[in-house]
């Protein structure tokens, strides 16, 4: 009979020996919880397709801060949907916007609370897309501008750092030039660089009631065929002067994430997104899969790939289940 001479479980023996040599440290410090806000007051409406996510009016929105805040998670990002869309998307852009509105409480209430506001028009066009429409397509440099209008009013209104996400050519320049330009130079820009096209946003754009009304999103989003093209436009944001690089998916873009931990020195995030969650939490409601245990693997191994920061919908309950 063959006797090994290389032992590796020598190593697996018990829960202390696994987790002295655990290469990866799932924490979290690692964690940013997406939100959704809406206008009106004791608003909590459920996204069906997102358990145990809301759409929250600001009073409400403010005590999931603290809620947040209590369970240790450093930071939120925040999505607004506005009463009233238009072909610009101008609620945005208002010093009186939803999520400028929204700021100001949750700082005001958690001052000690990180808030990350999401650079965009989908959730405020009326036509569902990320910028200005011209013949059927997004005008990228008109939506520049529109771009460093908005972002302004998110840092006047106590933003403590801004994140583009509708993957517009400059848009990393365009929002560098324009916070510097009016005394903001101290927020940083954490960049959606390779952001694909992606059919795992469903229930998110439920949630942010975001649904394109034409067409899609392809001419201006990655083809979640392409590596190499996520590597340039990850370079450009680099030089551009983002201070983070994001990418989003996470789970099926795990070879992304890692080519661009190993290609730059600055953090790299990952966005574990809607339909990721989605999937877990109805296979859990099915009895067909252990969801903590489930939802651990999951974030660990976004976190193996090379993230620093994980953008999820699972925050809250990884938080509580790290701590047990």
């Amino acid at each position: 009979m063959f006797t090994p001479y290389y032992r590796p479980r020598r190593l697996r023996r018990n829960e202390n020996i696994r987790r002295m040599v655990r290469e990866t440290q799932l924490s979290v410090n690692d964690f940013i919880y997406p939100l959704f806000v809406v206008e009106g007051k004791q608003v909590k409406n459920p996204i069906p397709s997102m358990p145990g996510n809301f759409q929250l009016s600001i009073d409400l929105l403010v005590e999931e801060v603290k809620e947040v805040h209590q369970l240790g998670i450093p930071a939120i990002i925040l999505f607004g949907i506005p009463e009233h869309k238009d072909e610009v998307g101008s609620d945005s852009m208002s010093d009186e916007g939803i999520i400028q509105r929204a700021i100001r409480a949750i700082k005001e209430a958690v001052p000690e609370m990180y808030v990350i506001t999401d650079v965009c028009f989908c959730e405020y066009t009326s036509h569902g897309h990320c910028g200005v429409v011209t013949d059927g397509d997004v005008d990228n440099d008109a939506t520049l501008e529109n771009l460093q209008r908005q972002v302004i009013t998110h840092a006047k209104a106590g933003a403590d750092m801004v994140a583009p996400s509708g993957m517009m050519d400059g848009m990393v320049g365009a929002i560098r030039e324009a916070l510097d330009d009016n005394g903001f130079e101290k927020i940083p820009i954490m960049s959606y660089a390779a952001k694909y096209a992606s059919a795992f946003y469903g229930p998110f754009r439920d949630a942010a009631e975001s649904a394109p009304q034409f067409g899609d999103r392809r001419t201006y989003q990655m083809d979640p065929a392409n590596a190499r093209e996520a590597l340039y436009e990850v370079d450009l944001d680099v030089e551009e002067g983002a201070d983070i690089i994001m990418v989003k998916p996470a789970l099926p873009y795990l070879d992304i994430i890692r080519r661009v931990r190993d290609r730059v020195d600055l953090p790299v995030a990952a966005y574990n997104v809607s339909g990721e969650f989605s999937m877990v939490k109805a296979a859990a409601q099915l009895g067909w899969i252990d969801e903590k245990r489930v939802a651990l693997e999951m974030l660990t191994s976004i976190k193996r790939a090379g993230a620093d920061i994980i953008l999820t919908y699972y925050a809250k309950d990884a938080a509580r289940w790290l701590a047990e």
